[in-house]
């Protein structure tokens, strides 16, 4: 499992290939998570939500590649 956290700032020193890999683990670790919360065996419900923020996180820095900001 990776951090709860990571920076945008991180992110963006990162290859794009390495954020990619780095979303396909994040969205993977999610389906489990979301699954343990339906069957009510969720530890710590605080992860999905860190979860999701990165995963957000990561496809907007994405985009903004995309469109040629680095912001």
């Amino acid at each position: 499992m990776a951090k709860h956290k990571i920076k945008a700032e991180e992110l963006r020193k990162m290859s794009r290939e390495e954020r990619m890999k780095l979303l396909e683990e994040f969205e993977s670790e999610l389906i489990v998570l979301r699954h343990k919360a339906a069957t009510g065996a969720l530890e710590n419900p605080g992860r999905l939500r860190d979860l999701k923020k990165n995963i957000a996180r990561i496809l907007t820095i994405n985009r903004e590649e995309e469109l040629g900001r680095k912001s």
